[in-house]
């Protein structure tokens, strides 16, 4: 069965891959990190899925970066036994990790304040056990982390390693590149991530404390490096995807969107020239990321079944359960018929997926569409 005939036959909304886009941008950030001689370590809180990540890492050793313990616990039970859980820890999620370490998997936690720290190391001397251990430091102000100069992280590294931790190195997150809107702006954004992360790393293996590990990254700074020297792995999820976030400050074109939500024309409004689609916000998300960039998407952009973008339509408008359609010209909406069914590009693909609990897969060497499961939950 075509294609075409087999998206037409599910029921709407739901989430579709284009494989060959998928497969094409996981291979063009693995090509274009490999002469910097870093290792990859790819975040699986976008594609969540274990089928997803079979084509993400290449094998089960491959290291990779999660974003809830159900997610480290799911992709542990998959085979993966290489995992960072890159969201600060708190002492009752301490058990679950230890189970995982117990179960022979090489899962690494984050944390920024010394109060973690004491805890962390209270858990691992009543335990007998020792936790690898990731600093967070502070890049650019995004978020959490600790910056790279301030006497705290010779003192949380103290307490970790003086209570028998292992401290494994640092971490950090230039989240704040996700603001920027030149080439200019995003290498700026990449060399600040990499200096701070260094600079952390230096400032600790002065004072005699390990770091093995010094571990940058986002989508956009993986994708505009020119320098990783002393960097040991980069972390980027969003790649697989892509996003109309990313394509608004350059990261990748709007044709590199591997992810749409397909939807059907429910109804019309002749006087205002609107389309209505059954894709809200419940199957969109209500990220708005576009927003503040030089080009509002919207809920996001209008393509046809195939995946060919609509010139100047956008979800405009979400509600709940429907989407409004505008036209930034003078085409006729009304000339599009009941049932027509879309495909929209998301702003987040992140949020997007979250929406809905697996996607279909279009690869155009099979002749049905196979189906991807994803993580829910935490």
């Amino acid at each position: 069965m075509a294609l075409e005939q087999q998206l037409q036959s599910i029921d709407t909304p739901f989430l579709l891959i284009d494989k060959p886009k998928f497969e094409a941008n996981i291979v063009a950030l693995r090509l274009r990190l490999k002469p910097f001689q870093v290792q990859l370590r790819p975040h699986l809180k976008t594609v969540k899925s274990v089928e997803g990540a079979k084509h993400v890492l290449p094998d089960f050793e491959s290291p990779a970066v999660v974003s809830t313990l159900r997610e480290a616990e799911v992709f542990a039970q998959a085979g993966y036994r290489n995992l960072t859980y890159a969201v600060g820890i708190t002492a009752q999620k301490l058990p679950r990790i230890l189970a995982l370490l117990n179960k022979g998997i090489d899962i690494s936690i984050l944390l920024d304040s010394i109060a973690q720290a004491q805890a962390v190391a209270a858990f691992c001397q009543t335990h007998e056990c020792s936790i690898p251990t990731l600093l967070e430091i502070d890049c650019d102000g995004h978020r959490g982390g600790i910056k790279a100069s301030d006497p705290l992280l010779i003192e949380i590294g103290n307490i970790l390693h003086q209570g028998g931790v292992e401290l494994r190195g640092v971490l950090t997150h230039a989240g704040e590149s996700y603001a920027c809107d030149s080439r200019q702006a995003l290498i700026e954004a990449a060399e600040g991530e990499r200096a701070a992360a260094v600079e952390a790393a230096v400032n600790l293996t002065t004072q005699g404390l390990p770091c093995p590990v010094v571990s940058v990254g986002s989508t956009p700074t993986a994708h505009f490096a020119q320098n990783l020297d002393g960097v040991t792995e980069v972390r980027a999820g969003v790649y697989t995807f892509f996003d109309l976030v990313m394509a608004g400050i350059g990261v990748c074109s709007a044709e590199n969107i591997a992810l749409s939500v397909v939807t059907s024309v429910i109804g019309h409004n002749p006087e205002k020239n609107w389309l209505f689609i059954d894709a809200g916000w419940m199957a969109l998300s209500q990220d708005r990321g576009t927003r503040n960039q030089k080009i509002d998407r919207g809920y996001g952009l209008v393509c046809d079944i195939n995946g060919r973008i609509i010139p100047g339509l956008q979800v405009s408008a979400a509600n709940q359960e429907h989407g409004i359609i505008t036209a930034c010209g003078d085409q006729n909406l009304t000339d599009i018929v009941l049932g027509t069914k879309l495909r929209i590009l998301p702003n987040h693909a992140c949020a997007t997926g979250a929406m809905h609990s697996g996607y279909y897969v279009a690869d155009p060497d099979s002749s049905e569409l196979d189906y991807w499961h994803r993580i829910q939950g935490w």
